[in-house]
């Protein structure tokens, strides 16, 4: 972990648009914590962004500080989770993050919302409470978006910690392991992870696909 310092369905329709508020407070963000010489896109950015602004105007949000992105287009070789401090314009982590098994090898391409599926959801989710399981200390997560991930407290799609994710893998040019479905962080950082934006922050799963990006109420609201 790095802690900072100070389907494409062949739509010929557009993905979501960004207003000027929206994009210039995204720009602002962006720019300010250099997310892009850390391999966060500003399109994926942008979406998480108009996201988390939406779920904020319908205080959907108690825990506005944060705001964490996993970045599905990336390869599981690259750290592709942020965590973001969107009032002091930081990224406080970045880090490793797994994907579904039947979402894909290295990279994510298949995701889905049914229970047993063991493959990764899209889009915006609030954390909840904690719990000790079999993996450590976990992060409940709740999907809201219908269709896509409000099936996430039901299929225990959680933040928690694995020995199948860290630096070694990557360093020997092995990808991660792949979780049932859940986004897997290391061992030694999930503790960390899930105290700083656990109990009602932002995570967005972010993937370029257009089935997800054209149908998210949340996104085209």
């Amino acid at each position: 972990m790095n802690r900072m310092p100070a389907g494409n369905d062949g739509s010929s329709r557009r993905p979501a648009t960004f207003s000027p508020v929206h994009t210039d407070a995204a720009t602002s963000v962006y720019n300010d914590t250099r997310l892009d010489q850390y391999g966060l896109s500003e399109e994926a950015f942008r979406y998480a962004w108009k996201g988390y602004e939406y779920l904020l105007e319908h205080n959907r949000i108690t825990r506005c500080h944060y705001l964490t992105i996993c970045d599905f287009s990336q390869s599981s070789r690259k750290k592709r989770l942020y965590i973001i401090d969107v009032e002091n314009h930081k990224l406080v982590t970045h880090t490793y993050v797994a994907h579904g098994r039947n979402s894909g090898a290295e990279y994510a391409t298949r995701f889905s919302n049914a229970p047993e599926s063991l493959q990764s959801s899209l889009g915006f989710f609030i954390t909840a409470n904690t719990y000790t399981g079999k993996h450590g200390l976990s992060l409940r997560l709740n999907g809201v978006e219908p269709g896509y991930n409000d099936k996430a407290l039901m299929r225990t799609i959680v933040i928690h910690g694995a020995n199948y994710v860290n630096e070694a893998r990557a360093k020997t040019g092995d990808f991660m392991g792949r979780s049932w479905g859940c986004p897997a962080v290391p061992e030694k950082e999930a503790n960390s992870i899930i105290t700083t934006i656990k109990n009602g922050t932002c995570l967005f799963i972010y993937h370029p696909g257009k089935n997800y990006l054209l149908g998210s109420k949340i996104l085209n609201g």
